[in-house]
């Protein structure tokens, strides 16, 4: 009787075996697919949670600036109330007790925000980097179409918030300014001198509030505010927040 090779003894041979073999190979396939599909899906899953957390980071950033803005606005009605004539307001002979300094220079905030006051200024008053020309204050552009009664901002209220806010209100990081410029509905040619009487646009003022927090968050608010009558303080005509220059 003829031998059977030892090699070939449990081995299946010929077509089963060739089936065998395609059947294991499209399981290996199908299992590295699978594996590839989760571990595609498990990174997509850490790639979500990483974004919310950040969009989720930026908006709370964003949500602590505007209310830091609104702070500067409510800081200013009060000092204005304090103001018979707001003249010198206008040309800045008088400013807010809420200041960290003189009104020019960069400021450094804990956290690495820095804001330039004299940028901040020039870019609200003309539109450009300083220095800002007569010429530039009085043009005539879309954003300020009122010619020489465009209004000429002044810094009036500016520091850090942690200031303005009580003891462990919070506030760290985020640095908060408030520019006042006159009612360009006045049509006296002056804009640092605020008409008096009933004539249109006196006793109203504008004001314009950034807040610079962490991570580049900056918002800001814009009011129109007239005096409520003798001894009746100010009021809020209008509020709006700000998508670009005033």
């Amino acid at each position: 009787m003829t031998g059977v090779p030892a090699a070939a003894i449990g081995r299946t041979t010929g077509p089963a075996a060739a089936r065998a073999g395609a059947e294991q190979g499209m399981a290996l396939v199908l299992v590295l697919f699978l594996m590839l599909l989760l571990t595609t899906v498990l990174v997509a899953v850490v790639f979500t949670s990483s974004s919310d957390i950040r969009t989720a980071a930026a908006f709370q950033r964003a949500t602590e600036a505007d209310y830091a803005a609104e702070a500067g606005i409510a800081r200013a009605l009060v000092d204005l109330r304090a103001f018979a004539d707001w003249s010198p307001v206008l040309d800045g002979t008088v400013r807010s007790s809420f200041v960290d300094g003189g009104p020019s220079g960069v400021r450094v905030i804990p956290g690495g925000v820095f804001v330039d006051l004299d940028l901040e200024l020039s870019l609200a008053t003309c539109g450009v980097p300083p220095p800002c020309s007569d010429a530039q204050r009085t043009a005539v552009t879309r954003a300020r179409p009122w010619g020489p009664n465009n209004p000429r901002w002044r810094l009036f209220a500016y520091g850090p918030l942690a200031s303005l806010v009580p003891a462990g209100g919070g506030g760290a990081g985020t640095y908060v300014v408030v520019l006042v410029g006159d009612d360009p509905a006045e049509s006296d040619g002056n804009p640092d001198r605020d008409e008096r009487g009933a004539a249109p646009g006196a006793g109203v003022l504008r004001l314009v509030a950034a807040a610079f927090g962490p991570a580049a968050a900056h918002r800001s608010v814009q009011a129109l505010v007239a005096r409520a009558g003798p001894g009746a303080g100010v009021r809020v005509i209008r509020w709006h927040r700000l998508i670009g220059p005033p």
